[in-house]
């Protein structure tokens, strides 16, 4: 009498460990690329950032009657790992009265040493430096008009 079932192989117990190393070779590949596409994610919000940190800092300059302290200043609530030395404020023609400038720029210089977090991985990024110019306008840091009061815009 045969007790076999048809399809059933007796050293079934020779493959239980095939699902988890199957597993941990395509999860440590999985999270290696979860974790590359964050720093990714990560490293261009810090360049949007930066971005965004010269134009704010571009536009305080171009509409307050503000000096470059705190412009930088302002500068920094957006990147406040900044040194005032990552941060240059210049006004154009070059020592022209406030109030009789032409444009005024602001550049964050090259961010270093973005550490990132890619396990097994330590890398250490450069940022690219960043440059806003913008034209005079014409505001003050105080707003005219029936209200009057400051400008929000103004530090």
């Amino acid at each position: 009498m045969n007790h076999h079932r048809i399809g059933f192989s007796p050293r079934r117990s020779d493959h239980c460990g095939v699902a988890a190393v199957e597993f941990a070779l395509i999860a440590s590949v999985f999270f290696t690329v979860l974790f590359g596409a964050i720093e990714v994610s990560r490293l261009l919000f810090l360049w949007n950032t930066t971005t965004e940190a010269t134009r704010i800092g571009a536009r305080t300059a171009v509409v307050c009657n503000a000096n470059a302290a705190a412009i930088k200043q302002k500068v920094k609530t957006f990147l406040p790992t900044l040194s005032d030395a990552e941060i240059s404020v210049t006004y154009n023609p070059a020592g022209c009265a406030p109030g009789t400038c032409e444009s005024a720029t602001v550049k964050v210089a090259a961010v270093s040493a973005v550490a990132t977090f890619i396990p097994f991985v330590p890398l250490s990024l450069t940022l690219p430096s960043a440059t806003t110019t913008l034209t005079v306008e014409s505001m003050s840091s105080t707003l005219a008009g029936a209200g009057g009061g400051a400008n929000p815009m103004c530090p």
